[in-house]
């Protein structure tokens, strides 16, 4: 079921809450631009890839739960406004009992632990034939305490390098990332992300002549 013209309006507030989602529709989709897209742990009907207009993507946000902790946070990835920029990723459907249990579940990952709020977003499926959709994202704003904010590349993979948090090693959630990318968007050149990732692996250029690719596969395998 499609959303109605008046949930549309209410999401420019940015402020929404599950309970407001809830009473609203039987059908919701989710936005995933960083962990979601290869770790969703929620169930879910079906998936897209795609994208959304107007927004980049940026290590912008720090973490000091999943991928860091109090002393040393980490970098994670939040959506910053962009009119000339999209950024890509996976659209979850949830459906029915689904959407109260996914949300009740992003809403401690995303936005008690992680600072985050929502909004709605135009979504872009990549296959032509596939209609536009309205989906929830979450985003980190520069008012949220744990809000690193801009860096250069090499700071910001200085402190991906040295970050862990519950989940495990900050590194990890970069790779994958780009992993993602790479695979399902191969088309897409995310200059931020790779430049980071490039950066993250000069840092272990001292592996000595391993190619970048079986640097990847160690730097997995040690976090």
């Amino acid at each position: 079921m499609p959303l109605p013209a008046s949930f549309f309006q209410h999401s420019q507030a940015n402020k929404m809450k599950p309970h407001d989602i809830l009473k609203e529709k039987s059908s919701l989709w989710i936005f995933g631009y960083g962990s979601l897209v290869w770790k969703p742990d929620f169930a879910y009907k079906k998936s897209k890839i795609g994208y959304i207009n107007g927004y980049k993507r940026r290590f912008w946000h720090g973490d000091d739960f999943y991928r860091g902790d109090k002393e040393k946070p980490g970098r994670v990835v939040t959506l910053v406004e962009d009119q000339e920029a999209c950024t890509w990723g996976v659209a979850y459907e949830v459906t029915d009992f689904q959407i109260e249990e996914s949300l009740q579940y992003l809403n401690m990952r995303e936005v008690v632990l992680g600072g985050y709020i929502t909004e709605m977003v135009e979504f872009i499926p990549k296959e032509k034939s596939h209609a536009p959709l309205l989906a929830l994202v979450y985003i980190a704003t520069s008012d949220n305490p744990i809000y690193l904010g801009p860096a250069s590349d090499m700071e910001i993979a200085a402190q991906i390098a040295i970050s862990r948090g519950n989940t495990g090693h900050n590194i990890e959630y970069l790779i994958r990332l780009a992993e993602f990318m790479r695979l399902y968007c191969p088309e897409v050149e995310d200059e931020h992300l790779f430049s980071i990732e490039a950066a993250v692996l000069n840092i272990f250029s001292d592996c000595g002549g391993i190619k970048p690719s079986e640097q990847i596969t160690l730097l997995l395998g040690a976090v």
